[in-house]
């Protein structure tokens, strides 16, 4: 499926989130820290990590990952890394009954990461058998 149109536009798609999300967290932080201190898990966070460099990192990663996809730069590792800041997002500031919504958009967006991640995993599989022929 990969080298389908439709999956590149999909992987296009489902890339703008984190490349917009990245240069919101890169670009403006101190609005982020203050959500990210609101947060229900940020009295267990707070002992670990200083916010500005949370956010700051995880924008980062946001804007590596989603470039990454966006251009099938390495999606297997981009969708990994992804996912590795998109897990703790949500187990840590979207878990309320208030942010149902969100937490279920997060939950729609791992399954198109774990999409990513899979079909590139059998191309690749696919092209390593066939090299071996």
């Amino acid at each position: 499926m990969k080298n389908k149109i439709h999956f590149k536009v999909f992987r296009v798609m489902l890339s703008l989130i984190f490349v917009v999300a990245g240069f919101g967290h890169l670009f403006s932080p101190n609005k982020l820290v203050h959500r990210l201190e609101a947060s229900p898990g940020w009295p267990l966070l707070q002992h670990f990590f200083d916010p500005t460099f949370l956010i700051v990192a995880t924008g980062a990663v946001l804007l590596a990952g989603g470039i990454g996809l966006m251009f099938n730069l390495k999606p297997q590792w981009s969708s990994l890394a992804l996912m590795g800041v998109l897990i703790p997002i949500t187990l840590t500031a979207q878990t309320s009954v208030e942010s149902l919504g969100p937490l279920f958009k997060n939950v729609a967006i791992m399954g198109g990461l774990i999409l990513v991640f899979f079909e590139n995993r059998a191309l690749a599989t696919v092209n390593h058998n066939h090299v071996e022929s």
